[in-house]
């Protein structure tokens, strides 16, 4: 059975979504207000420290980009990807429960 990582915040759920292709700081900033429709908004002190994080849990990786460029890139690895996954698993747990609870009340 896999280790167990806890729930995601919310921002770092997105962010990870996010670097489902190569991006730099920036651009995860504005990709992450796009994908929840401007709930979350993240801070350049809140996305860098994620990204710090992130990086060393080994769930992003930076991305290559061309020599001399100083704006850097990240991009999701296989664990981050296993990551998003069981977050989407337990989330999923968590509405197939909720449902069933809330219909079962309703009878």
């Amino acid at each position: 059975m896999p280790e167990a990582q806890g729930a995601l915040t919310e921002a770092v759920f997105y962010i990870l979504l996010s670097l489902t292709q190569p991006m730099h700081g920036y651009g995860i900033m504005q990709n992450v207000n796009e994908l929840s429709r401007g709930r979350v908004v993240l801070g350049a002190g809140t996305l860098y420290g994620a990204i710090n994080t992130l990086l060393e849990k080994g769930w992003i990786t930076p991305y290559g980009g061309p020599p001399g460029e100083r704006r850097k890139e990240y991009i999701i690895t296989p664990a981050g990807r296993r990551a998003v996954e069981a977050e989407i698993a337990r989330l999923n747990e968590l509405l197939e429960n909720g449902r069933r609870v809330l219909e079962g009340a309703e009878q």
